[in-house]
């Protein structure tokens, strides 16, 4: 049985969960969640997901996510974004892999769906009321989720399409800089709600 949004990096085989086919602005991009960097209880929730009725009958995964809990509580889509783990990528670097006997680029694909509708690829990204839409069981502060995503750095696959060590430090020392700079703007919002109560404590005077 073909099951959609799922793919992998066409230069390493790494399995990806594509929850953007289309970047708003960027065509040629897409967002994906690259499954081997989930600990196990998210990547069992991101499968289980993908798998449900609600991920099939998805436009576009990412709506799915939106809709979705993690084990700890935290929203999928957010708590994905949050944390580094969804990644923008280029659609033909992306093969999609709905069973075990086929696969074609994302590009390729998201051309196909673009003449089916008569439209650009540029249009196939979700618009407008669509994104609120897709966001609506997120809270009002992370409804510009999706427009943050569009704003990551695009992964530049090597000349050689082997991501190496160096390349792969690279990617995570990236992705600790962008969860240090989210706590810190977290930790702004949360003094600015309610200010940390500082213990006062008083000073040993020195012995004479």
């Amino acid at each position: 049985m073909a099951i959609k949004h799922i793919g992998r990096i066409k230069g390493n085989k790494r399995k990806v969960i594509v929850a953007y086919r289309v970047v708003p602005g960027e065509p040629e991009n897409c967002l994906v969640v690259q499954t081997e960097n989930l600990d196990a209880s998210e990547h069992d929730a991101l499968i289980k997901a993908v798998e449900s009725s609600a991920g099939q009958e998805a436009y576009e995964f990412g709506e799915a996510m939106a809709r979705t809990q993690l084990p700890d509580g935290r929203n999928m889509l957010a708590g994905f974004h949050t944390t580094g783990k969804i990644r923008k990528w280029p659609t033909n670097e992306i093969e999609m892999t709905p069973d075990t006997r086929s696969s074609i680029m994302l590009d390729e694909l998201n051309k196909m769906l673009a003449e089916q509708k008569g439209v650009g690829v540029e249009d196939l990204a979700l618009q407008g009321s669509d994104r609120e839409r897709a966001a609506k069981d997120v809270k009002e502060e992370q409804n510009t989720i999706v427009e943050d995503l569009a704003s990551v750095q695009t992964i530049e696959s090597p000349t050689d399409s082997v991501i190496s060590d160096e390349d792969l430090a690279a990617q995570y020392r990236s992705q600790a800089d962008a969860m240090y700079k989210e706590a810190k703007r977290l930790r702004e919002q949360a003094e600015e709600l309610v200010p940390t109560k500082r213990k006062t404590t008083a000073k040993k005077k020195e012995s004479a």
